[in-house]
């Protein structure tokens, strides 16, 4: 535990609290009664009001649909199944600005549904919980599906012969097995969503605003740190009560269970009954995802004088299109990202790793807030981390403002929950018995860990990596405020020309969000075929 509690407490709770303590101390005094004054306010209620049941909307939503995507891709063998892994996975890293930019265009005025049937959804509800679904999709689908892939399917099988209905074993068997995968699945979804900003800032319009959202305005426009820092205060305190009631219900029902080879446990469809069932995940993966992305290549292409390739030619000039906020070519981006997010990944991994293996171990009132602590960057504002950064590491030993590791660190503080609650419920699963045989013939811990937990843990470590690299491509909150500007990601390019007025900048941000997918498209290509190549040693 002393190396990820260390991570954390230098490079998440230090910067949060600078920056509340800046908020909330006027000459030295803390001012703790503007807490009451800021939650008495109607507005702030009601932005309080709708950043919870949305996020509880969007969270149901996104298992209803995924559940079924998370059967297919761990039960099924099917033609394109890698591609359309990675497909599914690509919304995930996408900026936020440049998803609800490309979905303000299908619901939007002029947009595919405004065209065909003359029906509107920006500045609505359901704008925001479809996109919502658009980016979590792949949480569900590689969270719970990792684990659905290894559970032995003759189990459910034993009970069918037994005289269980299919439903009834699937609710007897199958079910408790996943508790642990799905409840993971969903509090990663909600935090997320809970969270939510440039989808809410674009498709909700003014009359939609979440904490995240609020935070920002306080902070950037209206100069309100006090109210800026009570809202991060809150924002601690749900996340904190979520993490709680995970802990104390979904630990109990984590237990051993007998993993397999997932290359053993999927086949081809049988019967109209699952034909049908992969023919409704490919409509979605159509409607839901395939759309979407390709509205953002056809802008790409879509230029002034015609289809072809301008924007993207004008990416490699600094200066193109009065793009004076870059001082290099915006296509280096590309490189600076790949290079960013493999150190992130690593750091990640680490970090996220020896931290699932320490709650694997231990019990007891400790561990729990450790694991709560793990979660809180998925539920504090981004703004709030990357402008602690700034404020923050900037004094000897640790002046890192000008150093490239700043912006991996602040990856690797998103990238941290995702491979702990990607391995915790694989972890967990193990058999105490086996490692408790591997002592008895001498192994010591270390050893006793290589031989046993690693292999049957191998498949989830991958699916963290990737997750990780997935996240760090994508992050934009904090990686805003700390990427210097001979050294832009891709998220922060992209931001910086949908900034700025014109034709040319707006098509450039839409060549360099195609290029985005693409990369992450090929990496998780990439990442399936190893998993596939090695998942035979189990």
């Amino acid at each position: 535990m002393a190396v990820p509690v260390a991570f954390f407490a230098l490079f998440f709770a230090y910067p949060v609290t600078a920056i509340v303590g800046r908020g909330l101390r006027t000459g030295g005094d803390w001012q703790f009664g503007r807490i009451g004054e800021v939650l008495g306010r109607p507005d702030i209620l009601d932005v309080l009001w709708f950043t919870t049941w949305q996020a509880l909307a969007s969270t149901a939503l996104t298992l209803l649909i995924a559940l079924p995507g998370a059967f297919v891709f761990a039960r099924f063998d099917f033609p394109g199944k890698q591609v359309l892994r990675a497909v599914v996975t690509v919304p995930f890293v996408l900026p936020t600005v440049v998803v609800g930019t490309a979905f303000l265009a299908l619901l939007g005025r002029g947009g595919l549904l405004d065209e065909l049937w003359g029906v509107r959804l920006d500045t609505t509800v359901w704008a925001i919980l479809l996109a919502h679904v658009f980016f979590n999709y792949a949480v569900v689908v590689r969270t719970v599906g990792g684990l659905w892939a290894q559970l032995d399917p003759r189990q459910e099988e034993a009970a069918r012969v037994l005289g269980a209905g299919r439903f009834a074993a699937f609710r007897r068997v199958t079910l408790p097995a996943l508790a642990p995968a799905v409840a993971a699945a969903a509090l990663m979804v909600f935090l997320f969503t809970f969270t939510s900003f440039g989808v809410v800032q674009i498709l909700g319009g003014p009359a939609y605003s979440t904490l995240e959202v609020e935070v920002y305005r306080q902070t950037a426009q209206l100069l309100d740190l006090p109210t800026a820092a009570v809202l991060t205060l809150v924002q601690f305190a749900a996340v904190g009560a979520i993490l709680a009631v995970h802990a104390a219900t979904v630990r109990r029902r984590e237990r051993a269970l007998k993993l397999v080879d997932p290359a053993g446990t999927s086949r081809r469809p049988r019967g109209p009954g699952q034909w049908a069932l992969l023919g409704g995940v490919l409509l979605t993966a159509l409607l839901l995802f395939l759309v979407p992305l390709g509205v953002l290549v056809e802008r790409s292409f879509d230029g002034p004088g015609g289809y072809g390739f301008g924007y993207y030619r004008a990416l490699q000039s600094a200066g193109s299109g009065g793009s004076s906020t870059f001082l290099v070519p915006p296509l280096e981006a590309v490189g600076n990202s790949l290079r960013y997010a493999l150190v992130a990944t690593l750091i990640a991994l680490v970090v996220g790793g020896l931290a699932a293996a320490a709650l694997t171990r231990r019990a007891g009132p400790l561990v729990r807030g450790f694991d709560a602590l793990l979660m809180l960057p998925l539920g504090v504002s981004a703004v709030t981390v990357g402008f602690g950064f700034l404020i923050t590491l900037d004094e000897p030993p640790l002046d890192l403002r000008t150093s490239w590791i700043l912006v991996p660190l602040a990856q690797a503080l998103v990238g941290v929950p995702f491979v702990v609650r990607t391995m915790l419920p694989v972890l967990r699963a193990v058999d105490d018995r086996l490692r408790e045989a591997a002592a008895v013939l001498g192994a010591s811990p270390l050893r006793a860990w290589r031989e046993v937990d690693l292999p049957l843990v191998r498949r989830a470590v991958l699916v963290a990596a990737g997750f990780a690299f997935a996240v760090s491509l994508g992050e934009f909150g904090a990686t805003v405020f700390i990427a210097r500007p001979d050294n832009p990601t891709l998220p922060v390019a992209v931001a910086r020309l949908l900034g700025r007025s014109g034709e040319l900048n707006y098509g450039q941000a839409m060549a360099l969000s195609t290029l985005l997918m693409l990369v992450c498209a090929v990496s998780l290509l990439l990442l399936e075929r190893i998993r596939t190549d090695r998942s035979g040693e189990f």
